[in-house]
């Protein structure tokens, strides 16, 4: 019998925990990491090649939506095309479990609006083999993966559960009664194997009729906020207590509008780390994260674990008129993804329609504008000489307005136009203010969501590629760290996000003068008869999920060893 299953030989070792570079051997059995350093030849099973080659922890991705995803596609794509090996689910307070079956299509509805999965993917895909939490955790183990799971007890279903529907959406607080039965839920969703809890918190405690800071794009599919908006502050205090008893779990947390006093006794209270969202590279944001900033060093002073994560890649939104929400109410009421393409059309022809249009801003703070919006393909033959131009540059040649410039084009094509767009208005300078600091994680890519126009997985592809190899921002052992470590580190991750003896295999083995990133394109492979947006990555020689090789030479090995990671841990439960 072989010493060990596989050996990785002359690679350039970045080990994640920010020690210096060296060449050596990795030596893998049964999953694990068992010798580092020279290894003798004639001792493996296998014999992987990586002179030349980078070999480095796996990538953690702490913010997807891959919750529906997991059961038609093990890869967990964009991630896990882009040397990714584990990702968490079950962000901003969404999720499927706990849900009595009466539920189970109001939450589907709700994940379309405000992650913008299709409704037909998910319906033909979601086994809805569970109600509880830990019967979903079993579903989750049983589908196929390639890559590993950790899931967070997102806050809504919860509340939905044990408050009603109708009292959730309302604010109504809790009860002592039912405040100890949300604690007993979150407990038997860790001892299955949760890792913390996650919520949105954008609006006012028991107020469901203010708007919340995340605007309609973050509200319920008919409009209201989500129950996790209007939820107590004591509530969260109380699910704090069950980490902070348990000791153990982190938290993941978009409540700009809290106080910082609230954020810090929320820390206090559960002694794990907190993952403030979100933080974009924004140029017009650099002010006010240096505030954001300095606050987190003084918490840290305090020895509060609050860390930012950071949208530090610069991905374009790629759209038709086919389904498109982010261009506001207007445009949404008359081009959104809820009508019919006919009607859309239609709209977009009526000249009452467009005069309500041209009365919107073309530009908007976060999301790049009307007159921004850039040609990428066109359907009319007569078109192909827009392509590559700017709705702003079209209206110019044309001498019309914006508005009438992108609608004419939409109409000619029937609807078949595909733009890019900006996200927020990130720049090189606000992605170095980022990836400078020590307290932001890298990377959110909401992996699972927002499939029709965002492919953002590629993010660590994109961080080494561009902020590493060519603005040297960081360094390739300070964004390994960044990469693998720190987010192991805060998750919770017993055995990851670093290579050493005794740690699971979870390796990327990469040509860092050939990495890359496609650009964004659409794909028709979604259950459903739906189409998504993704972006491959290339340079990746081999990607190694509990030492066996998924991805080889760019491509699927369609082996499916990633395991679900109950409680930070492979194949145990937190509590064995």
């Amino acid at each position: 019998m072989a010493t060990y299953d596989i050996v990785i030989r002359n690679g350039m070792i970045v080990d994640g925990a920010r020690n210096p570079r060296y060449k050596g051997d990795v030596g893998i059995k049964d999953g694990e990491i068992i010798r580092m350093g020279r290894i003798k030849e004639g001792l493996a099973d296998r014999e992987i090649d990586a002179a030349g080659l980078v070999v480095a922890p796996g990538f953690i991705d702490l913010h997807t939506h891959y919750d529906a995803q997991v059961f038609w596609d093990p890869y967990l794509t964009t991630s896990g095309w882009n040397g990714v090996t584990s990702v968490v689910v079950g962000n901003c307070g969404f999720g499927f479990a706990p849900c009595k079956k009466e539920h189970q299509y109001r939450a589907m509805e709700s994940m379309t609006k405000v992650e913008a999965i299709p409704m037909a993917t998910m319906e033909a895909s979601i086994p809805w083999d569970w109600e509880t939490y830990p019967e979903m955790l079993d579903s989750i183990d049983r589908a196929p993966k390639a890559l590993n799971m950790l899931p967070y007890v997102g806050v809504n279903p919860l509340l939905v559960w044990v408050l009603g529907l109708e009292d959730a959406k309302a604010g109504r607080k809790p009860t002592e009664e039912e405040t100890a039965e949300l604690k007993r839920l979150l407990n038997e969703a860790m001892d299955a194997g949760a890792c913390g809890w996650s919520a949105q918190s954008l609006g006012t405690p028991g107020d469901p009729s203010a708007k919340t800071a995340g605007g309609a794009a973050q509200s319920d599919f008919d409009g209201t906020p989500m129950p996790s908006d209007v939820m107590w502050p004591e509530t969260q205090l109380a699910l704090a207590e069950v980490l902070g008893d348990r000791g153990e779990g982190f938290i993941e947390l978009s409540g700009a509008p809290m106080s910082r006093e609230h954020w810090e006794e929320i820390a206090e209270t559960s002694g794990a780390p907190i993952i403030y969202q979100a933080l974009p590279a924004s140029n017009v944001m650099i002010d006010m994260h240096k505030d954001l900033f300095a606050w987190f060093d003084a918490c840290a002073k305090k020895g509060l674990r609050i860390y930012g994560q950071g949208i530090t890649q610069n991905p374009p939104l790629l759209f038709t008129f086919d389904y498109w929400d982010l261009w506001g109410p207007v445009w949404e009421e008359f081009a959104g993804p809820d009508l019919p393409n006919a009607k859309i059309l239609k709209n977009l022809a009526d000249e009452s329609v467009r005069e309500k249009l041209r009365a919107e801003p073309l530009r908007y703070q976060f999301i790049g504008g009307v007159d921004e919006a850039r040609v990428v393909s066109v359907e009319n033959a007569e078109n192909e000489k827009y392509v590559g131009m700017s709705i702003a540059e079209i209206a110019a040649r044309k001498d019309r307005h914006p508005v009438d410039a992108i609608c004419d084009l939409v109409v000619s094509d029937d609807l078949k136009t595909s733009f890019q767009a900006p996200q927020f208005d990130i720049g090189l300078e606000g992605i170095k203010q980022l990836l400078d600091n020590p307290w932001v994680i890298p990377g959110l890519s909401d992996g699972g969501a927002h499939l029709k126009y965002l492919a953002a997985g590629s993010y660590a592809t994109e961080l080494i590629s561009q902020y590493v190899r060519e603005h040297e921002f960081l360094s390739l052992e300070e964004a390994h760290w960044r990469l693998s470590a720190l987010p192991a580190f805060c998750a919770g991750f017993r055995d990851r996000g670093v290579l050493r003896e005794g740690a699971a295999a979870d390796i990327v083995v990469y040509d860092f003068e050939a990495l890359d990133y496609e650009f964004p394109n659409f794909r028709h492979d979604l259950p459903g008869d739906e189409y998504r947006v993704a972006s491959a990555g290339s340079g990746y020689r081999y990607v190694l999920v509990n030492g066996q090789v998924t991805i080889e030479d760019d491509r699927e090995t369609h082996v499916h060893s990633g395991k679900l990671l109950r409680g930070g841990r492979g194949g145990a439960a937190a509590g064995d």
